[in-house]
């Protein structure tokens, strides 16, 4: 069966690459797992001889009876859309497992931060870009959005590279394998996850400009002296702390 373009498919079939993704899984018998996109089961299979309770969810439904064939009947296999899949109605708690199709990571992404008391942990493959932006800290010229909201959820680490000739086809970039663990205790807490959303945008849709500029709607130049801001930083100088604070002085103005 061909990938279909529609659906972002690159099948991995490195054997290497697979194994070295179950040992970092490290499954147990117990466990409850979610395994997103599970293409032709080439992981599918490694992780239901380690656990009891193995979901998988996959869109494209030419691939249910491949799966169907190759999986213990055990295995809950599920057609449907991860983008709009009722998560919260999964057994929990959950481990997520999945080689993401990468024209939806980002969005995914930020849907699945929004269950992290059901989740124990994600060990997810994306674009190597996408995980360098994942994992960047303040200073980096790939610190942006996505790394404050993901760190603000998660603690994050890159745990291996993956080549380009792991997959079938070939895809033009490289990927690599991230771990997100949800904080149990968030170390930052915004008052209004929305506002700090829209905080980020404005920063970094505008991140050449400095943030007396760029957040101007937001804070005035005291505003974020007050917080202890030198309004001559750009947005990719502030940490996940110095974000959230200010939205929670934003936050607390409108009150």
């Amino acid at each position: 069966m061909n990938a279909k373009k529609r659906f972002g498919q690159n099948f991995l079939h490195s054997t290497s690459v697979i194994e070295n993704i179950v040992s970092a899984v490290a499954p147990q018998q117990h466990d409850r797992i979610l395994e997103i996109g599970p293409g032709k089961g080439s992981l599918t299979r490694l992780l239901a001889k380690r656990t009891e309770h193995l979901i998988v969810i996959e869109i494209d439904r030419d691939l249910i009876p491949i799966l169907e064939k190759e999986l213990p009947a055990e295995v809950n296999i599920i057609n449907a859309d991860i983008l709009e899949y009722p998560i919260e109605k999964l057994p929990s708690p959950l481990r997520i497992v999945g080689n993401l199709p990468y024209n939806i990571s980002t969005p995914l992404l930020f849907r699945l931060f929004n269950y992290p008391e059901q989740l124990t942990d994600m060990t997810l493959m994306l674009q190597a870009e996408v995980v360098e932006r994942m994992v960047a800290a303040p200073g980096s010229r790939v610190y942006g959005r996505l790394s404050v909201m993901t760190q603000y959820y998660c603690q994050v680490e890159k745990i291996l590279a993956v080549p380009a000739s792991a997959f079938t086809p070939r895809p033009k970039v490289e990927s690599a394998v991230a771990r997100l663990q949800p904080h149990k205790q968030k170390p930052f807490n915004a008052e209004d996850i929305t506002l700090l959303g829209e905080i980020l945008l404005r920063a970094f849709g505008q991140r050449r400009k400095t943030i007396r500029n760029s957040l101007s709607p937001f804070l005035s130049p005291d505003d974020l002296k007050c917080i202890g801001l030198d309004p001559k930083l750009r947005a990719e100088n502030l940490s996940v702390a110095d974000f959230t604070e200010c939205a929670n002085f934003v936050s607390r103005k409108k009150q």
